[in-house]
C-alpha cells in the first residue's frame, strides 16, 4: 500500500466526519448519537429486523448494539422480542414514536444533503454526486468477504439455487442441474475441489467453485454473483482468488466452460486472460470453452 494512498484516505475520512456532523453527540440535532440514528434507519419498518443481521450489516459488536437498543427502548422508539421458536433470536421493531423519529431524521438528513450541495455550482454538484456514487460502490466492494465453505452450508445452497434459477431463465434451453456434469456441489468439497462464498453485510451474494480432477487441469465451476452485488468487481475477485488457490495446490492450468447467452461472463473471462479453446468436455449447456495458463499472470 502506498503512503500517498493512505494519507489521502485519512484526509477524506477527516473531511467527511467533520462535514456530516458525526463528531457531535446529538446527530442531526435529535439528541442521540449517529450510532443510534443509523440503527433506526436499518430496522425494517414493516417486518422488523433480526438483531444479529443488524449487527452484521452495520459491522458492530454485540455489546454496543445491545446498549443502543436499550437506549432506544427506554425512549419508547423500539421493542425487542425473543422468537418463541428460538430464544436466541431477537427481533427489533419500530414503535409509532420510532416511526415519527425516523421521519424526523429523514427530514434532517435531506436538509444536510442540501447544505452540502447548495454552495456548489451545477457542474460541481454533478461531479460530487458522481464521485460519491463511485466511492459508495468501491467502499461497498471493500466490505465483501470471501471465504471457503462447505457446499452444504445454507448460504452456499442459497447461492446455488439462485444461480440455477438464473440459468434456467437466461438459457434458451432452460437449465436442469441434474443434466449437467456437476449435478450437485458435493464435487466441490476438499480434496476434490473447493467452494468460495461471498458475503455482503453478512448476506450471501455470490459463489465460485474450483474442481480439482486428478491428472487433468483444474476447472472453475458454479461462479455466480447476485444481481444486487454486480459492478463491485466480485467476478474478477473470484477469478483472482481461485487462480491463487490453484497455484498453491500446484496447478498450472485453469479451464472453464460457459454459454453464449452469458455475454458479461464471456467478456469477463476474456478480459482476465482466458482464451477460447476447443471443447474439452461434453457439458450439455456449454458452447464456449476457455483455458488459462497460470504463469501468464493473475486476473486483471
Amino acid at each position: 500500500m502506498q503512503r500517498e494512498q493512505i494519507d489521502q484516505v485519512r484526509r477524506f475520512n477527516r473531511t467527511v466526519t467533520a462535514r456530516v456532523g458525526v463528531l457531535h453527540d446529538s446527530y442531526l440535532g435529535r439528541d442521540r448519537s449517529i450510532g443510534a440514528a443509523r440503527l433506526l434507519w436499518e430496522i425494517d419498518a414493516d417486518e422488523g429486523s433480526d438483531v444479529r443481521r443488524l449487527r452484521d450489516r452495520l459491522g458492530l459488536d454485540s455489546g454496543y448494539v445491545s446498549r443502543l437498543l436499550r437506549s432506544l427502548e427506554a425512549d419508547g422508539l423500539v421493542t425487542v422480542e425473543r422468537q418463541a421458536r428460538d430464544g436466541r433470536v431477537r427481533t427489533v421493531r419500530l414503535t409509532g414514536a420510532g416511526r415519527e423519529e425516523l421521519a424526523a431524521l429523514d427530514g434532517r438528513s435531506d436538509e444536510l444533503a442540501c447544505s452540502l450541495l447548495e454552495p456548489l455550482n451545477e457542474v460541481q454538484k454533478a461531479r460530487l454526486v458522481r464521485s460519491m456514487a463511485e466511492v459508495d460502490r468501491l467502499l461497498t466492494a471493500a466490505t465483501v468477504t470471501v471465504d471457503a465453505v462447505d457446499p452444504d452450508h445454507p448460504d452456499a445452497r442459497h447461492c446455488m439455487g439462485a444461480y440455477f434459477a438464473e440459468l434456467h431463465e437466461r438459457l434458451s434451453s432452460g437449465y436442469d442441474p441434474d443434466q449437467s456434469l456437476l449435478p450437485d456441489a458435493s464435487g466441490l468439497r476438499p480434496p476434490q475441489g473447493l467452494l468460495l462464498l461471498a458475503r455482503l453485510h453478512g448476506e450471501p451474494v455470490g459463489c465460485a467453485g474450483l474442481k480439482l480432477p486428478e491428472g487433468a487441469p483444474a476447472e472453475i465451476k458454479r461462479m455466480w454473483v447476485a444481481p444486487g452485488a454486480r459492478r463491485l468487481g466480485l467476478g474478477r475477485r473470484f477469478l483472482a482468488e481461485l487462480e491463487t488457490r490453484a497455484r498453491g495446490l500446484g496447478r498450472t492450468v485453469l479451464r472453464l466452460d460457459s454459454n453464449g447467452h452469458l455475454e458479461a461472463a464471456l467478456a469477463l473471462y476474456r478480459s482476465c486472460g482466458y482464451r477460447e479453446v476447443p471443447a474439452f468436455n461434453d457439458e450439455p449447456y456449454a458452447d464456449h470453452w476457455f483455458e488459462k495458463h497460470l504463469d501468464d499472470g493473475p486476473a486483471a
